[in-house]
C-alpha cells in the first residue's frame, strides 16, 4: 500500500492506494466522489476524465499513485463555492445538453478546459474539444450548443 497526498477540488486529500489503483477508482471509492463515471476503463469514452493540474485527463488510465503531490479537479470542482450550478453545467442543463448524463461529467470537463483556453471557440474548435468524448445519447449538437451558449453568457460577465 501507499500512502497519497494530492489536492482534489481546492482540498488537501489524503489516502492509502494499492499501486494498480486507478485514479477514478481512487476518487469514487475512497473520497466518494461519484461525479466522475467509469466507463469503458480504456480511455476511449472519455466520461472518467478530470482536469489533472488544469489539463484534461482519462482518470482510468492513471494510477492514483501518479498524481502525489498534484491538483485534480473533479466534476463536483466545477460548481461554484456555494454548490450551486456554474454557467457551464446550467448551460448544458438549458439546451438540454444531457440525456442519460453518463457521459455528462468528461463533456463538462473537456468543455470546461475548452473554456479556459478559449473564450470564444467557434463551433469547429468545440467540436474538437469534444471529440474525444462518446454520446450515445444526444447526437452532440445540443453539448455544441451548450457550449456556445455558456461562452456567450460568461462573455457576458456570468461565471
Amino acid at each position: 500500500m501507499h500512502h497519497i497526498t494530492l489536492k482534489v477540488n481546492g482540498v488537501t486529500r489524503s489516502g492509502e492506494v494499492n499501486a494498480r489503483t486507478t485514479l477514478v477508482d481512487f476518487l469514487r471509492d475512497t473520497l466518494r466522489l461519484t461525479g466522475t463515471h467509469v466507463g469503458c476503463e480504456h480511455g476511449i469514452c472519455g466520461a472518467c476524465s478530470v482536469l489533472l493540474d488544469g489539463e484534461p485527463v482519462r482518470s482510468c488510465l492513471i494510477f492514483a499513485v501518479q498524481v502525489e503531490g498534484q491538483s485534480v479537479t473533479t466534476v463536483e470542482g466545477l460548481a461554484k463555492p456555494d454548490g450551486s450550478m456554474s454557467v457551464l453545467q446550467d448551460s448544458f442543463c438549458e439546451t438540454h445538453g444531457l440525456q442519460c448524463g453518463y457521459c455528462t461529467s468528461g463533456m463538462l470537463i473537456a468543455a470546461h478546459a475548452l473554456l479556459a483556453s478559449n473564450a470564444t471557440p467557434s463551433e469547429h474548435a468545440i467540436r474538437d474539444a469534444i471529440g474525444g468524448n462518446l454520446c450515445r445519447c444526444t447526437g452532440y449538437q445540443q453539448i455544441v450548443e451548450a457550449i456556445q451558449l455558456a461562452a456567450k453568457r460568461r462573455a457576458g460577465g456570468e461565471r
